[in-house]
């Protein structure tokens, strides 16, 4: 090969792998409308994924948890399989990360409440099964009070409230938010009376905005999440 054209050929490549790396978000605002734009695409209430998202890595693409979670939802490359992604450095890149713990947590929204959802999401839903709908660990327990809290604030909903019992199919308490209590169940009979299908797609108690409970913690990354019994 001639080598004015090798050199031409490489700085094609060149290019193109700058134009990539230069298109992958980077900053907290790209990173937020990534998210809102790929919870839209799969009607899920991009509300609840920034929750997560905050819950999970506060935001870092690059974080890495002890049990070997990745990026910005914190997915595990076993559950990364199960939606046809089989590399791991193929979650650290933002818009394969989020794309595939949307479907995971449209998956989980689909066949559980929102409570018990967010609890599979961190403990799986095995534990979840095991526990007859309620996760006891420590870990999972603060986590869904974070979560859900942050959530219910966005909604303008008081965590503590007849109406967030309504949404989350679960009773929030404070101790919660120190692992030592289980939340109680209810029965799956009282959750016609919640929003119509609050997750699935946008309502009109959406907004954006307001105070985040992962703020008032701190960042919750999955690192402080990982010890299970």
């Amino acid at each position: 090969m001639p080598r004015m054209l090798l050199i031409y050929l490489m700085g094609i490549l060149l290019l193109f792998t700058t134009t990539v790396a230069n298109s992958a978000p980077t900053s907290r605002a790209e990173l937020r409308a990534l998210i809102d734009r790929l919870a839209q695409s799969y009607a899920v209430d991009s509300d609840l994924v920034h929750a997560i998202v905050r819950a999970e890595s506060a935001y870092d693409p690059a974080a890495i948890s002890s049990a070997g979670a990745i990026g910005l939802m914190q997915v595990m490359p076993a559950t990364a399989a199960d939606y046809g992604i089989t590399s791991k450095d193929a979650l650290f890149d933002p818009q394969t990360n989020v794309r595939v713990g949307i479907r995971h947590l449209k998956r989980l929204l689909a066949r559980y409440p929102l409570g018990q959802a967010v609890m599979a999401y961190n403990a799986g839903e095995g534990a979840l099964e095991r526990h007859q709908g309620s996760v006891p660990f420590a870990e999972t327990q603060r986590y869904t009070y974070l979560v859900l809290t942050d959530y219910l604030r966005r909604k303008n909903i008081a965590p503590f409230s007849p109406q967030a019992r309504k949404v989350t199919g679960i009773t929030l308490s404070p101790a919660m938010a120190r692992g030592m209590s289980a939340p109680q169940r209810v029965d799956r009979s009282t959750l016609s009376l919640q929003l119509p299908q609050p997750l699935l797609r946008d309502n009109p108690l959406a907004r954006q905005g307001g105070n985040s409970s992962a703020q008032a913690f701190g960042p919750a990354s999955r690192p402080l999440f990982e010890s299970r019994p």
